[in-house]
């Protein structure tokens, strides 16, 4: 079989090898830090519903496959290793506190409706009813409002990326931790020849950069113009003495997940710093009071961690999947910015399909790493 260097050690590179490796082909990943330790661990685990059917939107028919992939890749991974990366249908709420947020729900509801995916619309009464916890939420501009999403999913991501370095493992996928690639070898007719790791070059049948907010360095190497760039997220972990809340709660782009055994974590903020991967004291205050606005007293005054990680944001909302028109052994996966570990499943399994010589079951061709490439 043929040999795959991969590039990059996240939830993306990690499914990448692993959906090889399951077809038998030698696979080898290089990850700078540890692997996972990106913003692949730093999320939250967030599935929300999707489906393929009435899409025609390339991204929405890629989040589609890549969520009906998820549950049978947690119980294979689940089999294979013995780890449980604890994937539930939560279902998640959706607030609104203010005109905005009702009226940016309210449009949201149509395009649910018009990919099949049922919502409920309740206000204050049933929505306490439905989740008690809420009991404490300030009021806002309007009376609070929320729409459920019964098909909204999670996975704790730690764990599921353990199950995938496990998998990797048993599968006889090479991982080199700490071990940063650092530069491309060509030949003299400018074919790629290797990744170079230091002072030494690997060489492979295909090479896949999947190296997060990271990859915009790659890819311009191959005089690649792209839109990539680093958002920080922050993030707030909380321990109660049992889940505080049934289902994901939402309020535009932050949200609170309780896990089974009483952690609560709290999300989260997009900033443009660069590649500044720490925590700040005033975006975490005011995560912290957002938290407390929503749960009131119930919310404990004291947190078990704090922690930042880098997304891949991309100008274009489309992320860099696929080969290179002129160098088809050099393949890019990077871009998926807040929906990594959610597009990971089907990313992966579109990545394998193309390199085997098959049609993927999404059409990658919008995401083309090259897609503004003109050739002269």
């Amino acid at each position: 079989m043929a040999k795959v260097v991969v590039v990059g050690g996240g939830v993306i590179g990690l499914s990448i090898a692993y959906r090889l490796a399951v077809d038998g082909w030698h696979v080898e990943v290089y990850e700078a830090g540890r692997l996972g330790g990106g913003s692949s661990w730093a999320g939250a685990g967030i599935l929300p519903a999707a489906s393929l059917a009435h899409v025609d939107d390339p991204y929405e028919r890629l989040r589609g496959y890549s969520h009906q992939l998820y549950r049978r890749w947690s119980a294979e991974l689940r089999e294979l290793t013995g780890v449980d990366n604890e994937f539930r249908q939560c279902g998640g709420w959706y607030l609104a506190r203010s005109r905005a947020e009702r009226a940016t729900l309210t449009a949201q509801k149509i395009l649910w409706e018009e990919q099949g995916i049922q919502c409920q619309h309740c206000y204050y009464d049933d929505l306490v009813q439905a989740e008690p916890s809420l009991n404490q939420i300030q009021p806002g501009e309007i009376a609070t409002e929320g729409w459920l999403v019964e098909e909204d999913c999670q996975v704790r991501n730690p764990r599921h990326i353990q199950a995938l370095v496990s998998a990797c493992q048993k599968l006889g996928v090479v991982l080199h931790e700490h071990t940063e690639v650092v530069d491309v070898g060509w030949d003299a007719d400018q074919k790629v020849i290797g990744v170079r790791i230091s002072d030494r070059l690997v060489a492979a049948d295909h090479y896949c950069f999947t190296a997060g907010a990271w990859t915009h360095a790659f890819l311009e190497k191959f005089n690649l113009s792209n839109g990539i760039l680093p958002v920080r997220g922050q993030m707030l972990l909380y321990q109660l003495e049992q889940p505080i809340c049934n289902s994901v709660i939402n309020e535009g782009h932050r949200y609170l997940v309780p896990r089974l055994d009483g952690h609560l974590l709290v999300g989260s903020c997009e900033e443009e710093v660069g590649f500044a991967c720490e925590t700040t004291a005033e975006q975490l205050e005011a995560l912290a009071m957002w938290a407390k606005s929503i749960l009131g007293e119930s919310l404990p005054e004291q947190t078990v961690k704090a922690w930042a990680g880098l997304r891949p944001g991309v100008f274009d909302g489309m992320p860099y999947i696929g080969p290179l028109t002129r160098h088809p052994n050099i393949w890019f996966a990077a871009g998926h910015f807040r929906s990594g570990l959610h597009l990971s499943c089907g990313t992966a399994e579109a990545i394998a399909d193309c390199m085997k010589g098959n049609a993927p079951k999404v059409d990658l061709n919008p995401f083309r790493p090259d897609r503004y490439w003109q050739p002269n």
